[in-house]
């Protein structure tokens, strides 16, 4: 790339403005304390040598641009869209872009985008996807730093920050066992993705620290509501005893709502049913409304854009990082309770919301949906 022409640098236009570079960089950043006289000058010497001026000419200073590139294999946007949002809330603190470009699972396509980023001098890249399978690394011994965001890399040396899949179902199923159900089955996703069988595992291993066990092997199958109801079908013919249904996903979970309510089984009286995502046009408008596990993709977004800054700034945190998922409880799992009778020590306008019982089961409020739909696709 000899022949690329050079661009101008904060000495460049000192240089043309006759004044020093700490003074160009002020001028320019339109910060410090100076003549107008001055300021006026220097940023003519910038408008001359085509150097941005304000804000943006930050990076003539610093080696910067103030961009970050992100890239996603997410066409649906389920995980990718809140990602950004949470990425862009962190990164607009900094006053920095973001780049979003689509790799549609296309190696060719992913590399080119890689490649235009980095010809944008880019300070830093974030790799999303719609799986939590581990992906081979995007690049080899890149000039920026770069974070795997929910989905990760197989080289424990790259930066991947994860949803704790594994931490929010022991909660879910904790929350299970704390309103009396122990015949739990289970109807997961398809066998061969990642996220189906690691949350399949976290549920048979938190009820064998309770010398529990799930009354069926777990039922793999599809991340559709047609496989809930398939599935719930499955169980009642087959007579076995069970009290709640952890669900792989809220599109299982409300096919399963639905097939049981078919059958004449109450939810939650006589069957809970646990979904995890916590995707509100299928978790609030299922009957009833789901109690799901949310994996605060915003908040994982933004977990990335923070340790992605501080690898920018030359304090990189490589290995896997985990982000907490979160329990929202709805009326799949609580029977909604009747306004407890005054006692004789009760004052009018007293706090008897129900929702105060069900916190000191869980150890959780009441929060609402997420802020945002996603789902998971393994």
């Amino acid at each position: 790339m000899g022949g690329r022409e050079r661009r101008a640098t904060v000495a460049d236009v000192a240089a043309l403005a006759g004044v020093s570079v700490g003074t160009a960089s002020k001028a320019l950043n339109g910060r410090g304390s100076l003549r107008e006289e001055t300021r006026t000058r220097v940023k003519e010497a910038a408008r001359q040598l085509n150097v941005l001026v304000g804000p943006a000419g930050r990076g003539v200073a610093s080696g910067r641009t103030y961009t970050v590139g992100m890239i996603t294999t997410d066409r649906m946007g389920r995980i990718s869209l809140p990602v950004l949002m949470g990425a862009e809330d962190a990164l607009g603190a900094g006053q920095m872009s973001v780049f979003l470009c689509d790799g549609r699972d296309d190696p060719i396509r992913e590399q080119y985008y890689l490649k235009t980023l980095l010809s944008r001098r880019v300070d830093g890249i974030i790799v999303t996807g719609r799986r939590t399978r581990p992906r081979a690394p995007i690049g080899a011994n890149l000039p920026v730093p770069v974070v795997y965001a929910y989905i990760g890399s197989t080289d424990p040396r790259d930066c991947t920050v994860e949803p704790d899949e594994a931490g929010g179902v022991r909660k879910g199923i904790e929350h299970l066992l704390a309103i009396g159900r122990t015949r739990i089955a289970h109807i997961a996703g398809p066998e061969q993705h990642n996220s189906s069988r690691l949350r399949s595992a976290a549920a048979a291993d938190r009820l064998a620290e309770e010398g529990l066990e799930l009354v069926t092997p777990p039922m793999f199958g599809a991340w559709t509501e047609t496989w809930g109801r398939q599935a719930v079908g499955i169980l009642l013919s087959s007579r076995i005893e069970f009290d709640a249904v952890f669900c792989g996903n809220d599109q299982i979970g409300r096919g399963a709502a639905d097939a049981l309510r078919a059958a004449g089984r109450r939810v939650p009286e006589d069957v809970a049913i646990l979904g995890f995502d916590n995707w509100d046009i299928m978790a609030e408008y299922s009957q009833p409304p789901l109690t799901s596990i949310d994996m605060n993709l915003t908040g994982l977004g933004r977990s990335a854009a923070h340790i992605l800054l501080a690898g920018i700034n030359g304090n990189p945190s490589p290995g896997r990082h985990l982000y907490p998922c979160d329990l929202v409880i709805r009326e799949s799992t609580t029977v909604p309770l009747l306004s407890a009778p005054r006692t004789p020590d009760a004052r009018p306008g007293a706090d008897l919301r129900p929702e105060a019982s069900v916190a000191g089961l869980t150890g959780h409020g009441m929060p609402l949906a997420g802020d945002v739909p996603h789902a998971s696709a393994g």
